[in-house]
């Protein structure tokens, strides 16, 4: 027999193996072999007859549990067997509380342990009330919108004429009147105002992590993360929008809009919502998403690329999602995401645990088996570009030769992305292929390939002041090309979508 998850060996007792006892006992339980060697090979206890009575004695004088210690023999070696048998309720050695996971035995402390604790309670954290949270601190705007998303399912039952508390009683998200802390997750107006970083960081990268170039946080409950995530990701981050409705549309060049929706569904639902944020970081090449929680006992990672039985950390977000038909089938999630990169003919997505959570990270195409020309790809026109400071110092005339060279794709990514017409960009520039392009025509691109990029750089590149770059960007706004988001220094540019 070797040794594994459950059996440990060891040559003699210490009193530090009562934690390896607590362990197994708060977990699946587990038997210690004491008078064993790492290789699994019986050596002769010399105490074995004060031990027999010492080790049964000290663990329920510590621990309050019975075990079997057991006297064995092998080739006139003795040996001793220590039976644990897993409990329902938590044991601690000393006030403290171990946990047996894998081959690893650990102390629980902060989350981990809180999470403990309730699951021997028969609870999980989004299943506990919140004293402190009432009615009134329900967003109704979001409960009527998750109300809207779910009628294409037609599993949630009918709520016609009830009121927001009702509604919640129906989710069973409330106990006694009272609101549970799942309710103020998917529904709260300021569910921050609770728990700790309910939102969602995103955060654009160049070569590598130490290369940020701009950051976004999104704060509020999940049915508002769903949308807001989207809309950030679309104007700021995203070289092509998505839509995130169209669940079986694949965008050309970029990511399948299935597997950002089943990434960014499965962090809201298994994320630790007492840790850090949910963080997404957008690199030239790929795409993470990562969430703070471990796997749950028993599932592992090369579980998660086949069908498997789905045990959500938050079980009362998970119901609710499903009801609104946010999540599909519980254990398919990261099936979808794999799937729908092999439709869309991208590298497998890789799937890590990382600082005490699962990161997903999407790749783009292999540039290397599958070229693609820069006059083609907005993509590598925006790689072309590089850092707005490389571009100052290379002068005006060899930034704006850089521009107009590339302005037809641009133009091409105004009309198929935001319907910008090409009547419309030549009643506002003037524009005729191969004819002069004005520098309000040049802002223009500029905001395209870098949104965040301020009036200043833009006048740096153009060689023009400041005061030159405000009237032409007074006349993209005037014209209904672009607005903008945020504030002066966090702020962003985003082009406007037009009609139909």
């Amino acid at each position: 027999m070797s040794e594994r998850q459950n059996i440990e060996w060891k040559k003699i007792w210490h009193d530090d193996y009562l934690k390896w006892v607590c362990g197994f006992a708060n977990a699946i339980g587990g038997v210690i072999y004491i008078g064993k060697d790492d290789n699994g090979n019986v050596v002769h206890l010399e105490n074995y007859q004060a031990l027999m009575e010492y080790i049964p004695n000290k663990i329920r004088s510590l621990m309050g549990i019975i075990c079997d210690v057991n006297l064995l023999e092998e080739n006139a070696n003795k040996y001793i067997e220590i039976k644990v048998n897993p409990y329902s309720v938590p044991v601690s050695l000393r006030g403290r509380y171990y946990y047996r996971s894998g081959s690893v035995k650990s102390e629980l402390t902060g989350i981990e342990l809180n999470e403990f604790l309730l699951k021997k309670a028969g609870k999980t954290w989004d299943d506990v009330v919140e004293e402190g949270a009432g009615i009134q601190d329900i967003d109704d705007g979001s409960i009527n919108q998750f109300i809207e998303d779910s009628r294409e399912k037609g599993r949630l039952p009918d709520t016609t004429g009830l009121s927001s508390l009702q509604i919640l009683d129906k989710l069973r998200l409330t106990e006694k009147g009272k609101l549970k802390r799942a309710a103020l997750i998917l529904f709260g107006k300021d569910p921050n105002r609770f728990y700790p970083n309910v939102m969602v960081k995103i955060g654009r990268f160049g070569i590598d992590s130490s290369d940020l170039k701009f950051q976004e946080v999104v704060e509020g409950n999940l049915v508002h993360l769903l949308n807001e995530v989207q809309v950030q990701l679309n104007y700021k981050f995203l070289t092509r929008p998505v839509d995130f409705a169209g669940l079986h549309r694949i965008e050309k060049g970029e990511y399948p809009v299935a597997a950002l929706r089943e990434m960014l569904l499965n962090g809201l639902v298994h994320k630790t919502y007492m840790g850090t944020s949910i963080q997404i970081r957008v690199y030239d090449d790929k795409l993470s998403i990562w969430n703070e929680g471990v796997l749950p006992q028993g599932l592992d990672l090369e579980s998660l690329k086949s069908e498997h039985n789905s045990r959500p950390r938050n079980p009362k977000i998970a119901d609710s999602c499903f009801k609104s038909g946010y999540i599909d089938t519980w254990g398919r999630g990261t099936l979808k995401i794999i799937n729908s990169c092999k439709e869309a003919a991208l590298p497998e997505p890789e799937i890590i645990e990382k600082d005490g959570g699962v990161q997903v990270t999407l790749f783009k195409k292999n540039q290397e088996s599958s070229p693609v020309k820069i006059e083609n790809n907005l993509l590598e026109i925006q790689r072309a570009f590089g850092a707005i400071s490389d571009r100052i110092k290379l002068g005006a005339d060899k930034n704006k030769e850089f521009l107009r060279e590339h302005f037809e794709v641009i133009a091409e990514e105004l009309r198929e992305s935001f319907r910008l017409t090409s009547g419309k960009l030549h009643e506002s520039f003037g524009l005729t292929s191969g004819k002069y392009i004005s520098n309000t025509a040049l802002t223009l691109e500029l905001i395209t390939i870098t949104p965040e990029i301020k009036a200043e750089e833009i006048g740096a590149i153009l060689d023009v002041s400041e005061r030159t770059v405000q009237t032409y960007l007074k006349k993209l706004k005037e014209d209904d090309f672009i607005e903008r988001i945020g504030g002066r220094k966090e702020g962003y540019w985003q082009i406007i979508k037009q009609d139909s």
